[in-house]
């Protein structure tokens, strides 16, 4: 596993603006691969998206899904951006190792086109070894992005102990979970299309960081701040695009919203770290409840948690290249450096 000294070594290879996507994408490293996405949208070229998604395959980086969901929301936003060219792109991305070919499957269920049940449809005979997969995103028993779970869609106390005592016999609808693998799929999403969907759900994500109950919320919301800040001080559309959204929040996610645009504009994302830690801490020291939620940490995967760039700030690091929005692929320092911890 990485250390964070390595994942701050990983983000500085990464800092230099990245060139435009070219015709060969003969990647050796997820290092060239994220070079690849992050400047994709400068001049996009959905002709080179086949021959990356296999270079991906061919390196490694779609064996883990907790590791891979930048790559998923990438693939996923430059679907969703060429309805047209969707069965060419897909046919393109063959022949594919079967280790990576879950990462279409999630890919064409993720990008949010009408008819993306037709198109997995026609891309299943290429895959048969997830026939399972295809099956359940096909009878709605698979989430997809936008089932996923935010903030104002947590039900009360009273409206769940009002649950428990109804027992609806309704099917209870599918919905995704957040998690940082959802985090970096948001990114991937909006680093291959440049729109304020994904931008606004990790917003939402933003309510969390006043938790004080729930250690996995707190993350998540620490997690969002973070990475929009970072992003938006490198990324003036995005930096706009959140001023502008402010007046669309409530009153409590306007007022972390403006800390994120102050920090962007003051190119002042340590402090948010720095807070992001602090917090995360203070609700460690709180008792058995917050423990157990700790074990989180544990369950998501070494590779999933997003929070490796907080973790370097408390080492003592306080300069990084670019922000933290990969998951597995540069923090999966993370989790050992917080165990290192205990």
């Amino acid at each position: 596993m990485r250390s964070p000294f390595v994942l701050i070594a990983l983000l500085a290879l990464l800092a230099p603006a990245a060139a435009a996507p070219q015709a060969r994408t003969e990647l050796n490293s997820t290092e060239a691969a994220l070079r690849w996405i992050f400047a994709y949208r400068a001049k996009p070229a959905p002709q080179h998206v086949p021959a990356f998604m296999r270079a991906l395959a061919r390196i490694g980086a779609l064996r883990d899904p907790e590791s891979s969901g930048t790559y998923v929301g990438f693939m996923a936003g430059v679907l969703n951006s060429n309805p047209d060219r969707t069965d060419e792109l897909i046919a393109k991305m063959f022949p594919l190792p079967v280790e990576g070919q879950w990462a279409v499957v999630r890919a064409i269920a993720y990008s949010g086109l009408p008819e993306w049940k037709e198109v997995l449809r026609k891309a299943a005979p290429r895959m048969p070894t997830r026939a399972t997969m295809i099956e359940k995103y096909l009878a709605n028993r698979l989430p997809t992005l936008d089932q996923l779970v935010l903030p104002k869609d947590d039900p009360s106390f009273a409206e769940r102990m009002k649950g428990y005592f109804t027992r609806s016999r309704l099917p209870k609808p599918n919905k995704l979970e957040p998690s940082p693998d959802v985090i970096d799929t948001l990114w991937g999403y909006y680093l291959a299309t440049g729109e304020y969907r994904p931008i606004a759900r990790i917003v939402a994500m933003l309510a969390w960081t006043k938790e004080r109950d729930n250690a996995e919320k707190l993350t998540l919301g620490g997690m969002a701040k973070y990475t929009l800040a970072s992003n938006a001080a490198r990324d003036p559309k995005l930096l706009a695009t959140l001023k502008w959204a402010v007046k669309q929040q409530n009153q409590q996610t306007a007022a972390v919203l403006r800390e994120v645009i102050e920090a962007a504009e003051t190119l002042d994302t340590a402090k948010i770290r720095k807070e992001a830690v602090a917090a995360i801490e203070e609700l460690k020291r709180k008792g058995p409840g917050t423990r157990r939620d700790i074990t989180w940490w544990g369950q998501i995967g070494q590779g999933a948690l997003s929070l490796g760039c907080i973790a370097a700030a408390a080492a003592g690091v306080v300069a990084v290249g670019l922000p933290c929005v990969i998951g597995g692929a540069v923090s999966s320092g993370a989790l050992y450096y917080w165990n290192a911890q205990q």
